[in-house]
Parts: structure tokens; C-alpha cells; sequence
């Protein structure tokens, strides 16, 4: 799966809490957030990878 895909739609889904040009992830959080994402994704092939990543961003917002 395309790393840079995720990368733009972990940031995507991140303007909708913060102003477009805000992100409140360093460059190792955000690596370790696609790995995460692509983990999940090879453990269950049929998740909708955009499910994936708005779960996967709103765990890190809140936890």
C-alpha cells in the first residue's frame, strides 16, 4: 500500500479538528501512525482503509 496515500489522508482527516495549516503530529508520530494503519490493514484486508485511518487518527486525538 502507497505510504504517501495514508500520509495525505492522516492529514486530511486532521483538518477537520485543526486549521489547514496546523498538525499537531511530530514526523515520528506520524510514521509510527501509518505503521499502525498498515498493520490493521494487513490483519484485515477488507477494512475500508478510510474507516481505518479516521479511527486510527481519533485514537490519537484522544488517547
Amino acid at each position: 500500500m502507497d505510504k504517501k496515500l495514508i500520509v495525505k489522508m492522516i492529514k486530511n482527516c486532521f483538518k477537520q479538528y485543526y486549521e489547514a495549516d496546523s498538525t499537531p503530529i511530530g514526523d515520528r508520530e506520524l510514521e509510527e501512525l501509518v505503521t499502525r494503519i498498515l498493520q490493521t490493514k494487513d490483519e484485515d484486508p477488507d477494512a475500508d482503509l478510510y474507516e481505518v485511518v479516521n479511527d486510527m487518527v481519533y485514537e490519537f486525538l484522544t488517547g
